[in-house]
């Protein structure tokens, strides 16, 4: 008796579609995908093995839940058919039909069916037909994109909200939901922050008076308070503080205005999710829509009073960037800002941990390095490696190249045993097939071996792959070593430290808690490449 075939149902049903019963079922769709497979497969004997339902999730992608589940339990060969409703049900994305249906799945030996539309890879015959369907099923979804997109850009012309979240000190109007109206706690809190910086407190200053306050934060305000299912993905699980950012963003938002400012970003096309920021002038902008929370004078106060500290900022970094974008804080790995003496004129003097800064001692050290005595330990480590490098006593470059070399001949005949023992199991693979065809093993023998080879010349592959990476690791070490000894010989007695150098010899400095510094060069040899520390260096 022949071998029940196993199949597995996949369902799906769209963002588009709009026949649900209620939140959190499935859809009446996707019970009738699943009644429809059933009797399909029961007609024609199929086992059915797992059901893999996606709802809410568009064809267009292949990081459905679902989907993604089915082609892992396809690789592990639990069951030798897909069966849906249409192929526009498996994808309506081309580039995934020729991937998955046309190579993928063959490879895996799985045939698909599409019920209704009669789309099935063991007919060779309809290839052509299966083509033209998934190029019109992604115009399909093409032309539903722009008309949805040319939908969004009508509304905001006309000044209706169209973000699934307000912005903070508003809620969404109960009798028109693109339409704003203040929420008078939150609205009193941003009214703060601009009174705050206005009196000259710094956007980071301001932030910590608010956690100190007991405020919550935007996202805890709108999850606790209003009970709003709210998701930010830029921010931090555990923190609770007001960060810079968010005071920089309320300070700047003309929605506090009474106008509404939308299309600042897009998705790069109807297949790609990802949003990218829109030049100001696709922006589009609605005045007076809403009620205000800050009135013009002020906001235009605060503008002007940003552009003079942000000018004051920028003057005196173009005096002292040398080690902007490379000085970073060694406990918690964030960037270093700058830090000004509170008394005097003010002025720069150093760098202080950005966390500590922002969010305060709960969240990292206050710990800081002055700027000449940082410029000078820098200064310092760089003529001691380039004189450790060059000086005749120091043979070990030598040795490390002699060293690579007889480790890459010896991965180099590690390789050629890997590809040997390859091959053998490829040929033992073709001679399992063949006795499978000539019936001197079964189905069952057959598919044990297969497996076992397969997984077999996998862990191979995987050895190979792992030698080649070490012999270009070597060759690329060998290569920075003569790199790298060549460049420090202009640095022997440098005098002056530019920022031109530090960007080609050094990739970060860490600043730890104890007053230290750790200089990572961009170097990678360990027999060269250290660290520099207290009190050596500072």
């Amino acid at each position: 008796m022949e071998e029940k075939k196993k199949a597995a149902l996949y369902l799906r049903l769209s963002k588009e579609d709009q026949d649900k019963l209620r939140k959190g079922d499935d859809s009446a769709s996707i019970q009738n995908q699943r009644l429809l497979l059933t009797d399909y497969a029961l007609e024609r004997n199929l086992e059915i093995g797992e059901v893999y339902s996606d709802d809410d999730e568009s064809g267009l992608f292949d990081t459905r839940p679902g989907f993604e589940r089915m082609l892992r339990d396809a690789r592990l060969g639990k069951f030798q058919i897909i069966l849906a409703k249409s192929q526009s049900r498996f994808s309506r994305n081309m580039e995934h039909i020729e991937k998955y249906l046309h190579h993928d799945l063959i490879n895996l030996g799985i045939r698909f069916i599409g019920v209704v539309d009669g789309a099935d890879t063991a007919n060779r015959g309809n290839k052509k037909s299966r083509q033209i369907n998934g190029l019109v099923n992604e115009w399909y979804c093409e032309d539903l994109s722009n008309n949805i997109r040319s939908a969004f850009r009508a509304k905001m012309k006309a000044g209706q909200f169209l973000g699934s979240s307000c912005p903070y000190g508003y809620i969404k109007d109960p009798k028109d939901h693109n339409h704003l109206v203040i929420d008078e706690y939150a609205a009193n809190v941003v009214r703060r922050i601009y009174g705050l910086y206005l009196q000259g407190h710094g956007k980071a200053k301001i932030g910590r008076i608010l956690t100190e306050d007991g405020i919550l934060i935007p996202s805890h305000y709108k999850r606790e308070v209003l009970g709003i299912r709210y998701h930010n993905s830029r921010e931090l699980e555990t923190t609770r503080n007001w960060s810079y950012q968010t005071i920089h963003t309320i300070l700047n938002n003309e929605v506090y205005l009474g106008h509404v400012v939308q299309n600042k970003h897009s998705n790069l096309s109807y297949k790609d999710k990802r949003h990218v920021p829109q030049p100001k002038e696709k922006w589009i902008k609605v005045e007076n829509r809403h009620e205000p929370i800050i009135d013009a004078q002020l906001f235009s106060q605060v503008q002007e009073r940003q552009k003079i500290r942000t000018k004051a900022v920028r003057n005196e970094q173009k005096e002292n960037s040398v080690f902007s974008g490379i000085l970073v804080c060694g406990d918690c790995k964030h960037t270093m800002v700058r830090m000004y003496d509170r008394r005097g004129k003010h002025g720069f003097i150093g760098y202080c941990c950005k966390t500590y800064k922002t969010q305060g001692k709960q969240a990292c050290t206050g710990h800081g390095v002055n700027y000449e005595q940082l410029k000078a330990a820098v200064l310092k480590s760089i003529k001691k490696e380039a004189r450790q490098i060059l000086t005749p006593n120091d043979i070990r470059e030598l040795d490390t190249a002699e060293y690579t070399g007889s480790l890459g001949a010896d991965y180099r005949a590690q390789i050629r045993q890997v590809e040997k023992e390859m091959g053998q199991k490829s040929k033992y693979k073709k001679l399992t097939y063949q006795n499978y065809l000539d019936e001197v093993i079964s189905r069952t023998e057959y598919s044990a071996y297969v497996k076992e080879l397969d997984e077999e010349i996998s862990k191979l592959q995987g050895k190979l792959d792992h030698l080649q990476m070490r012999i270009k690791e070597q060759a690329e070490l060998e290569s920075e070593n003569q790199i790298w000894t060549e460049q420090f010989k202009n640095y022997i007695n440098i005098e002056e430290l530019t920022r031109e150098v530090v960007l080609e010899l050094i990739e970060k400095i860490e600043v730890n808690g104890d007053g230290s510094i750790n200089i990572f060069y961009r170097f990678q040899n360990p027999l060269v490449c250290r660290t520099g520390t207290s009190p050596d260096f500072v």
